[in-house]
């Protein structure tokens, strides 16, 4: 119970200093995004460019790995098979590993499916292997395991992190040198590593932690000096219905439009790159700075608003509170909800429920473009009558 009182902690102080520098990230990305694509530098600044905005692209992987650690990371959650997922990435974890780690595939018999974003859980199984390469420097054998446990009140009982039901296991082991038990309490804290500087970040198992507990699962891990590792991360089952989306593809041409946008940011930086990525496409942007001028600038412009881009964490009143408020009007009016951290996780995970549109912060004018004419293009699509 202290170590995950302990690790809640942490998980709220990383996620309160993520969420800050998502928003400066953001505006930092941005502009270095439209400085770029403006025209007016070339050649050897041109490059300088491209080399700032790669530095502060890694900074927003850290970011998002933060997030990952402190269960705020927005999700995509689909459901899925366990085997089918795995398989894929087992086959694609060879190059990684190398030659010298073999890996061995089981795969248990009509695996429970479960609710999850792949490429999150994709993320997390990829680092548990990485970090199981690095244990067996001199070679060695990759475990990977799939099977269904029922884990019950009692097992519950004993481990403050579980709830009792059913769970989709999966298993990683390796040959390699073992966890000393002075340290196997600390390798799910963020920053916590035994490599020598430079040679990692010690996040790659707090990521695991973070995306696996926001799944409402939990990982387990036992391990003797000599003797290996054993990972098992438990997903709860999933008992409803398929909800598979068609991804997007992120490299469709950026387009503008006439339309008009409620838009409402409360970080200054990000509410004047948001209106000008805009503006240069052609679209009318009424702005807001907190939840009660968004719902004024609503009523104002009604009848000529095309579509709402809400942070979720506005003040006075929270973007899906903006967007309820909305509704009792319009109910049809698209939404694209923006964020970077959630404090409110009922909230968000109406948002995700009802599959209203998220764009993850930082975004770059690029991904906030793609979004809106995607989503405008899709109300068209749907009202194809609708004069407005």
């Amino acid at each position: 119970l202290q170590q995950a009182q302990k690790m809640e902690a942490l998980g709220q102080l990383t996620g309160g200093m993520a969420h800050d520098f998502n928003n400066l990230l953001g505006v930092v990305i941005g502009n270095l995004d439209l400085l770029r694509d403006g025209g007016a530098v070339g050649g050897d600044d041109r490059e300088l460019l491209g080399e700032a905005i790669d530095a502060a692209t890694r900074g927003a992987d850290l970011i998002r790995r933060l997030l990952a650690f402190s269960r705020r990371q927005p999700l995509q959650p689909l459901r899925l098979e366990v085997n089918e997922l795995v398989s894929g990435i087992v086959g694609l974890l060879g190059r990684t590993l190398g030659e010298h780690i073999p890996i061995s595939l089981t795969l248990g018999d009509k695996i429970w499916p479960v609710r999850v974003d792949p490429a999150q859980l994709e993320a997390s199984l990829v680092n548990l292997a990485t970090n199981a390469r690095d244990a067996m420097p001199g070679g060695g054998r990759l475990i990977v395991t799939t099977a269904n446990r029922h884990l019950d009140a009692d097992y519950a009982a004993g481990h403050a992190e579980v709830t009792a039901g059913d769970y989709a296991m999966i298993e990683v082991s390796d040959t390699g040198e073992g966890i000393p038990p002075d340290i196997i309490a600390r390798i799910f804290e963020p920053f916590f590593t035994t490599k020598e500087v430079g040679k990692g970040t010690g996040l790659g198992l707090a990521t695991v932690y973070g995306i696996v507990r926001q799944h409402g699962g939990f990982v387990h891990v036992r391990s003797e000096l000599g003797a290996g590792s054993t990972f098992r991360v438990y997903l709860p089952v999933s008992r409803l219905a398929s909800g598979a989306r068609d991804r997007v593809e992120e490299d469709a041409a950026v387009r503008g439009g006439p339309e008009t946008i409620l838009l409402a940011e409360d970080h200054e930086g990000l509410r004047q790159l948001a209106h000008e990525a805009l503006t240069k496409l052609g679209y009318h942007v009424l702005l807001a700075t907190d939840g009660e001028q968004a719902v004024h600038e609503f009523h104002a412009h009604r009848d000529r608003i095309h579509v709402a881009l809400l942070d979720m964490m506005l003040p006075k009143i929270s973007g899906p509170d903006v967007y309820g408020k909305i509704q009792e009007t319009n109910p049809d009016l698209p939404v694209i909800f923006t964020t970077g951290y959630s404090l409110d996780l009922a909230a968000f995970q109406k948002v995700q429920e009802k599959g209203w549109p998220v764009l993850q912060k930082p975004y770059s004018p690029q991904d906030l473009a793609r979004k809106v004419r995607e989503t405008l293009d899709q109300r068209a699509r749907m009202t194809p009558h609708n004069s407005g």
